[in-house]
């Protein structure tokens, strides 16, 4: 007997997974804040420093960015992520509505969703039984609805995250103001802000678990445009102004 205990197969142990989608929701937010207050600094930097101004007036210029810039992506993050949260509420009450009023309505509306993947409709059935037993919206939000708490919206999360992460980038070029000669401040903040977009793309997708070159090489792309026209505007309005002055 203690033989053929002895030889029974053992369980495979349990192990935890760390899925990297559960990373979405704050991942999105610091990588667009971040992204923003490079791009947006460093674009405005450059150009008002295309513009001829002094040292004081481009530092000014970039801090009033940088604020601005955090002040807006916290607001906007929170609104637009409210709004999801919002139609997700919208949704799940009128999942409970439904349960009420149309109980074996619901339960077949389960039971086809799980035939369409693949089960029997027995099978099918008996799971959809048993898991409304259970948790009847809960299984409806994520089933129906593709709704779980991994990918919920939380807009505070994404606010303070975005509003965070825009500062932090933003003080990247912003340094390069203090630290570059005024004769090469365009040139240094322009590399500098591309070399941070690049370590940003791949940080970025390390965390997520995309191809760090292509996510690399699209931000600074993107970057390069975005600096290269507002240096060229910054220059425009120099002239202009120059010849105003005349």
């Amino acid at each position: 007997m203690s033989d053929a205990v002895n030889s029974a197969p053992t369980p495979p142990a349990t192990h935890g997974e760390d899925h990297l989608f559960t990373r979405t929701g704050w991942l999105r937010a610091a990588v667009l804040g971040a992204n923003d207050g490079i791009v947006s600094t460093a674009s405005l930097v450059v150009g008002v420093a295309s513009a001829s101004a002094d040292r004081s007036a481009i530092l000014v210029a970039g801090v009033a960015g940088l604020f601005a810039g955090a002040m807006a992506m916290a607001a906007g993050e929170f609104v637009s992520v409210s709004s999801q949260s919002d139609t997700e509420r919208a949704d799940l009450e009128r999942e409970r509505q439904q349960h009420v009023e149309q109980p074996d309505f619901e339960l077949t509306e389960l039971a086809d969703i799980y035939v369409e993947r693949g089960l029997n409709p027995a099978l099918a059935l008996q799971v959809a039984i048993e898991l409304m037993a259970h948790d009847p919206i809960g299984a409806h939000a994520r089933d129906e609805l593709g709704m779980n708490a991994a990918t919920a919206a939380r807009p505070v999360q994404a606010a303070l995250t975005s509003a965070a992460c825009f500062a932090l980038g933003a003080a990247m070029p912003l340094l390069m103001v203090l630290l570059a000669p005024r004769e090469h401040l365009v040139l240094a903040v322009s590399v500098a802000s591309l070399l941070y977009l690049g370590l940003l793309g791949a940080i970025g997708a390390k965390a997520g678990g995309a191809n760090i070159w292509r996510a690399t090489a699209r931000v600074m792309f993107w970057g390069a445009i975005a600096m290269a026209v507002t240096a060229g505007i910054g220059l425009l309005l120099g002239d202009v102004g120059a010849v105003s002055r005349l």
